[in-house]
C-alpha cells in the first residue's frame, strides 16, 4: 500500500508539472502557408542563397555596364617650397619660392576589341543570375516539402490520437456494460478482469499516441525555429482533397515533365553554359586587345600671375585622344593557369548536370512507385474498415446475447481499431505522396 501511495503522489506531481508548463506556453495558430513562410524567414540556407542572388544580380548589372566607357576624374592640390627651376628668356633661373599648384584630370577608357570577352562576360553573368533564380526556386520547394512532411505527420498523429481516445471511450463503455452483466449474473468475473486489462492496454496505446504527437510537434517547432515556449496549433487540411492528377501517367511521361519543370536541373544546365562562357572569355586573353582612351589635363601654378580660371580653362588644358594596343607575349603562364581552372570548372559542371539528370529520373521513378502503392493501400483500407466494422457489430451483438466470448469481442475490436489507424495512415500517406510527386516533378507550390 505504501508503494502505491508513493506512486500516486508522484503521478500527481507530474500532472501538476505538465499543467504548469502548459499554462506557461503560448499557442501560435498556423495554417500551412504561414508555416512555410516562417520556415523561409528562418532557414539559413535559403537566406544565404537569397543573399547570393543579390550579388549575382549586381554582377549581371556590372557586366552590362562594362560595354560603356569607364570615366574617372582626379585632382591634386600641391604646395612646393624651396628652389624652383624656371626658364626665362632662354636661361634657367633658380629661385627659392613657394609654388601652389592645382591640377585636374579627366580620363575615359573603353575597350574596342578584346576577342569578344565583354560579350562573353555579359552572357555568363546573365546565365549565372538565372541559375541563381532557379536555385532559389528549388530552395523554396525544398522548404515547402520539408514543412509539408512535418505538418502532415502532426495531423496524422492527431488523427491517431483521436482514434485511440475514441477506442478508449468505447472500451470504458464496454467495461461498464460488463460490470452490469456480472452484477446480473450474465457474465463471469473473468470477463470483467479481462476487460479491465483491455482498458489499461488501450490507455497505454493512447499514451504512446500522445508521446508521438508531442515528438513530431516538437520536430515541426524546431524546424520553424519558433521562440521557446511557443507551441504551434495547426489548422487541419482535408486529406481526401488530394488532386490525384498523376494517377494515369507512366514513369517516362512524368520524367519528361520533370525535365521541363525541375528548377535544380535547369539551374545546373544554366551554370554549365555560364562556366563555358567564362572559359571562352578567359581564352580571349591570349589575343591582342585594343582600347580607346581620352585624357583631359590642366593645371594652375601660383608662379604664373594670371588668374586660376584663365590658367585652368584657357592656357594649360591638354586633350589626348588615341588607341592603345596590348599584345600578350609572355605572362608567366598565368593565362594558361586561368584557362585550365575555368576548363576544369566547366568539366565538373558537366558531371554535376549528368548527376542531376540521374537524380531527377530516380526521384520521379521512386515517387511514382510510392504513389501507386499509396493509391492501392488507400483503396484496400476502405474495404478493410468496412469489413472490420461489420464484424465488430456482429461479434458485439453475439457477445451481448452470450453467444461469443470476451476473446472474440476483444479481437474484433482490436481489428477495427487497427483498420481505422491503417486507413488514417493510408489517407495521409496518399496526400503526402501527392506532395512528394509534385516535389519530384518540380511543380510544388504553396
Amino acid at each position: 500500500m505504501n508503494v502505491f501511495k508513493k506512486g500516486s503522489l508522484l503521478t500527481g506531481f507530474l500532472v501538476m508539472g505538465f499543467l504548469v508548463i502548459g499554462k506557461a506556453q503560448d499557442t501560435l495558430r498556423l495554417n500551412f502557408r504561414e508555416a512555410v513562410e516562417i520556415a523561409m524567414e528562418k532557414n539559413l540556407e535559403y537566406q544565404i542563397q537569397k543573399n547570393n542572388l543579390e550579388i549575382a544580380q549586381k554582377e549581371k548589372q556590372v557586366a552590362l555596364l562594362s560595354h560603356l566607357p569607364s570615366v574617372g576624374v582626379s585632382s591634386n592640390f600641391l604646395k612646393q617650397s624651396g628652389q624652383q627651376f624656371q626658364q626665362i628668356e632662354g636661361e634657367i633661373v633658380v629661385t627659392n619660392v613657394t609654388n601652389d599648384i592645382v591640377s585636374g584630370n579627366l580620363n575615359m577608357n573603353m575597350p574596342v576589341f578584346n576577342s569578344g570577352r565583354r560579350i562573353l562576360d555579359t552572357q555568363s553573368a546573365k546565365l549565372a543570375f538565372e541559375a541563381g533564380e532557379k536555385g532559389l526556386e528549388r530552395a523554396k520547394q525544398q522548404i515547402t516539402f520539408d514543412v509539408a512532411r512535418r505538418y502532415l505527420q502532426v495531423l496524422l498523429d492527431q488523427e491517431l490520437l483521436r482514434i485511440a481516445q475514441q477506442n478508449l471511450d468505447n472500451q470504458k463503455e464496454v467495461l461498464r456494460q460488463i460490470e452490469g452483466f456480472v452484477d446480473a449474473g450474465l457474465r463471469t468475473v473473468s470477463d470483467l478482469y479481462n476487460q479491465q486489462s483491455e482498458v489499461a492496454r488501450v490507455e497505454s496505446v493512447k499514451v504512446d499516441a500522445e508521446i508521438a504527437l508531442e515528438n513530431d510537434l516538437w520536430s515541426l517547432t524546431e524546424y520553424l525555429q519558433l521562440e521557446p515556449g511557443i507551441v504551434p496549433f495547426l489548422e487541419t487540411v482535408d486529406p481526401e482533397s488530394g488532386s490525384r492528377e498523376f494517377q494515369g501517367f507512366g514513369v517516362d511521361e512524368l520524367y519528361e515533365m520533370a525535365e521541363l519543370n525541375r528548377a535544380d536541373k535547369l539551374q545546373q544546365s544554366l551554370l554549365k553554359d555560364s562556366y563555358k562562357k567564362d572559359m571562352q572569355a578567359i581564352k580571349a586573353m591570349y589575343y591582342p586587345r585594343i582600347n580607346a582612351f581620352y585624357n583631359y589635363n590642366t593645371f594652375f601654378t601660383s608662379l604664373d600671375g594670371r588668374s586660376l580660371q584663365e590658367q585652368f580653362l584657357k592656357i594649360y588644358p591638354q586633350n589626348t585622344l588615341g588607341l592603345s594596343l596590348a599584345i600578350p607575349i609572355f605572362s608567366n603562364f598565368q593565362t594558361r593557369l586561368d584557362v585550365t581552372r575555368s576548363k576544369v570548372m566547366y568539366q565538373n559542371q558537366i558531371l554535376r548536370e549528368k548527376a542531376i539528370d540521374r537524380k531527377v529520373y530516380q526521384d520521379v521513378k521512386l515517387a511514382h512507385q510510392n504513389y501507386q502503392a499509396a493509391l492501392r493501400k488507400e483503396f484496400n483500407t476502405k474495404v478493410q474498415v468496412q469489413a472490420a466494422e461489420e464484424a465488430y457489430k456482429a461479434v458485439q451483438e453475439r457477445f451481448r446475447l452470450g453467444l461469443s466470448t470476451f476473446v472474440d469481442l476483444a479481437t474484433a475490436n482490436q481489428q477495427l481499431v487497427r483498420s481505422q489507424a491503417d486507413q488514417a495512415q493510408a489517407v495521409y500517406t496518399l496526400f503526402f505522396q501527392d506532395v512528394l510527386m509534385k516535389f519530384a516533378m518540380g511543380t510544388l507550390e504553396l
